[in-house]
């Protein structure tokens, strides 16, 4: 927010010391990120008047301009602005007269004609933002005199606040000179109200349909009016602050919201039909505003509408273009409002509209500050409108959702060193805030209660109070002390775990790759994974960047394919990140994944890699290839579950994915829920006896049905072969003679062991024939033993 020097000393005497002043502000919290001197004069620039004006048959787009500059010598300049008449006060700038943006005027020639001098807009004199035309300069100017001189413009400064959000009170220069007040330890002035007596009884009807939403909104006639420009004073404070003066009613309403933070609207009084209706809007309902621009309206947008039910404003964002101020005007209905910030923010955001009203809508407005801003409003008019007219029977309509004038916290005094570590007494306190305000309700010993005034909503609980104490004792008098714990600093379980897991696929010899989170429409469906249930970025920086990912194996494939594009065989990459599928509420399902992917390898690296996780994590799950995951080899692939509850894939990548992406070979892939796993304790460890007899091996090759899966015999072979089997593997699976085509040979690799004693031919015989007896009950039939 900008901030201009000279305003702020209307509040409060903070003299004339810019940096002081600066400093002050970044102390209170309000940090100023620059400060800009404006109105500096720019020697050479005089008052001049229009003595004629000519058109060149060779040059369009410009004319001849001939003015006097108060010498009775005609001067002629070619201008390029067209807005001037024939005795209006211009300002021009004589030859040699450096220009702010460091242009040098001299003798320029267009046609073979010379140029003495340049006509001057407002906004390359640094005294405005237009840039439509020639600065026209007020009527009863001497005429050679310099400019700055005659418009009795001062050297000032601005300075640019960062205001935080929790800090409304200072989208205004009153909340801004409050803080300074205090700070410096000076009476504070509230800007004067108009004094003029009222007219009478003129009133409009006034219906809060939405009472939620709007909780207050006051309606004050004035008639009286003639629309022109702004006095000079009011102009020059508006362009210094960064708006565009347009005319005189206009500005005094931004005049008023600049200065007290109460954003409010000056409607036509002769376009409301006699009445107002704020109500919400209908789906698809349409309002052309002030900018010309017809918006197109959801039930969440608040609605100001004439007695017609048409809509004439967006509340708390932009008026309506029917409504608007015109040079035929002559009576305003002044509206001024408080409506619930929240609602506001939302139509900002949707409607992609953000105004000097809404800022301050929707961070919070003192809803008790508007009579003052209604006579504040009148007396700044009054400078251009000396016979404005205040009507009595001003509409105030409120409702239940209005907030309270004041609110009360406790404070408890034993708070302020825990948390600032620093004793500050109850007298201190009441020193501190009382110059912002804050009253003392009740005072005892060990607690003082605090009356927030209706200007702050930001101070709601106690240490919002301790961080006000903290900001006006001094936040560099606090000093500086490394906070004690009873705990010493430590990673979490799950970020050990996490850890571990890179560790683990470190060793596997893996890097980590870190592709884009988004996605391009159609991303998914190349890897085979379906798009139904992702979400859109509603506005996302380039459409290539649209689709938040639910699976990981995207990003890894086109790192896979670049690879391979670049003659690296060698490549083994992972993934730990987070997905976004769509769930069951507003927000998506986000957890966080783990994907490793291993190019020419097949589903025995997939399976060795999830062995490996799983027995690091202390974690285990069932894997059912009746349902091969969406991407994955139908048949060289399987899905990790807990009962229900899927926790990832393991297996072979589709090939007709590959063939997508262009990559040769198979390529292992193991993807896993990390939220899941992380999220378990994991078993533990015990020391398990070392034998000191030797082993007994045998290999057992069974014919089984392609209906049984590996992973279903195995377990129960395991299972089967009981305490003894202290390793267990498949070392063998083929498909050829001598092999039913509706099966395929499984073999299998037993070591038997046990910690007391040298097992018998007998008891290695009993464990033999326990596991075939297991397999055939699968209907796998022995083929060979060794």
């Amino acid at each position: 927010m900008k901030i201009l020097h000279s305003w702020l000393r209307e509040f409060t005497d903070i003299g004339s010391d810019v940096d002081a002043v600066a400093d002050a502000l970044t102390k209170l919290g309000l940090a100023v990120e620059g400060v800009e001197m404006v109105g500096a004069a720019v020697a050479g620039v005089v008052v001049s008047r229009v003595v004629r004006t000519q058109s060149h048959p060779d040059a369009a787009t410009v004319h001849r301009v001939f003015v006097d500059a108060g010498d009775g010598t005609e001067r002629h300049v070619w201008c390029g602005a067209f807005n001037m008449s024939v005795g209006d006060l211009v300002p021009l700038a004589t030859i040699g007269t450096v220009m702010p943006d460091g242009r040098v005027i001299s003798s320029r020639g267009i046609l073979g004609i010379d140029s003495e001098g340049m006509l001057c807009s407002s906004i390359e004199l640094g005294l405005g933002s237009d840039t439509t035309g020639i600065f026209i300069l007020p009527p009863n100017l001497q005429l050679g005199a310099d400019i700055f001189e005659s418009l009795g413009i001062e050297v000032d400064h601005v300075y640019d606040l960062d205001v935080t959000r929790n800090r409304p009170d200072c989208n205004g220069y009153l909340g801004v000179a409050r803080d300074l007040a205090a700070n410096f330890g000076k009476p504070l002035h509230v800007p004067p109200e108009d004094q003029k007596s009222l007219g009478v009884r003129k009133s409009v009807p006034v219906k809060i349909v939405d009472q939620e939403r709007c909780a207050r909104f006051n309606v004050t006639v004035m008639s009286g009016i003639k629309v022109c420009p702004s006095p000079n004073w009011v102009a020059r404070r508006l362009t210094d602050a960064g708006m565009r003066p347009i005319n005189n009613v206009v500005d005094a309403s931004n005049f008023v919201t600049l200065e007290l933070n109460q954003p409010n609207h000056a409607y036509d009084f002769d376009q409301v039909n006699g009445g107002f209706i704020i109500r919400s809007a209908r789906d698809s309902e349409t309002i052309v505003t002030l900018d010309g621009v017809t918006r197109l309206l959801h039930s969440s947008d608040l609605l100001i509408c004439d007695s017609a039910n048409v809509p004439v404003g967006i509340a708390g964002i932009m008026g309506g273009h029917n409504s608007q101020i015109n040079p035929s005007t002559s009576t305003v209905a002044l509206e001024t409002a408080w409506f619930e910030p929240v609602g506001i923010a939302e139509s900002v955001n949707r409607l992609a509209l953000r105004t000097e009203a809404s800022l301050r809508f929707e961070r919070g407005v003192d809803p008790y500050g508007i009579d003052h801003s209604i006579l504040r409003f009148a007396a700044i008019l009054r400078e251009s409108c000396p016979q404005l007219i205040v009507h009595l029977g001003a509409v105030d309509a409120r409702t239940a959702a209005l907030p309270p004038e004041t609110s009360k916290v406790a404070l408890r005094l034993n708070q302020i060193p825990r948390v600032l570590g620093v004793e500050i007494s109850a007298a201190q306190v009441v020193k501190m805030l009382t110059p912002i305000g804050f009253l003392v309700a009740d005072r005892r010993k060990s607690t003082v209660k605090i009356s927030v005034p209706s200007y702050r909503p930001d101070c709601v609980d106690e240490i919002d109070i301790i961080e006000e104490v903290a900001r006006h004792y001094g936040y560099d008098q606090l000093g500086k002390a490394v906070p004690k714990s009873p705990n010493h600093g430590r990673r979490s379980p799950l970020q050990m775990r996490r850890r571990l897991v890179r560790e683990l696929l470190i060793a596997f010899g893996s890097s980590e790759a870190m592709p884009n989170p988004f996605l391009a429409p159609g991303d998914l469906a190349r890897c085979g994974v379906s798009e139904d249930n992702a979400l859109r970025v509603a506005n996302p920086l380039v459409a290539e960047e649209s689709v938040l990912r639910t699976s990981l194996r995207p990003g890894l494939l086109r790192a896979v394919a670049l690879n391979q594009s670049h003659r690296a065989s060698d490549i083994s990459l992972f993934e730990i990140g987070h997905v976004y599928p769509q769930g069951s509420e507003i927000l998506p399902d986000e957890h966080e994944a783990l994907c490793v992917m291993v190019a020419n390898s097949d589903a025995h690296v997939a399976i060795d890699l999830w062995s490996q996780i799983s027995a690091g994590l202390g974690v285990g799950a069932q894997l059912d290839q009746d349902k091969p995951p969406a991407g994955f080899h139908a048949t060289r692939s399987a899905e990790l579950s807990r009962g229900r509850i899927s926790i990832g894939a393991v297996g072979e990548i589709d090939p007709t994915v590959l063939a997508n992406y262009g990559i040769v070979g198979r390529v292992a892939c193991v993807e896993l829920n990390l939220s899941i796993l992380l999220a378990d304790e994991p078993k533990i460890r015990v020391a398990q006896v070392v034998s000191k007899f030797p082993s007994s091996d045998f290999d057992l090759a069974f014919e089984t049905p392609r209906s049984v899966a590996a992973a279903v015999l195995t377990k129960a072979l395991r299972q089967a072969g009981g305490a003894l089997v202290v390793d267990m593997s498949l070392f063998d699976i083929f498909r050829r003679a001598g092999v039913s085509p509706d099966s395929r040979s499984l073999a299998y690799r037993f070591r038997l062991q046990a910690v007391d004693r040298t097992l018998t031919d007998s008891e290695v015989a009993a464990v033999r024939l326990k596991c075939i007896a297991a397999a055939e009950k699968l209907g796998a039939t022995l083929r060979g033993a060794a």
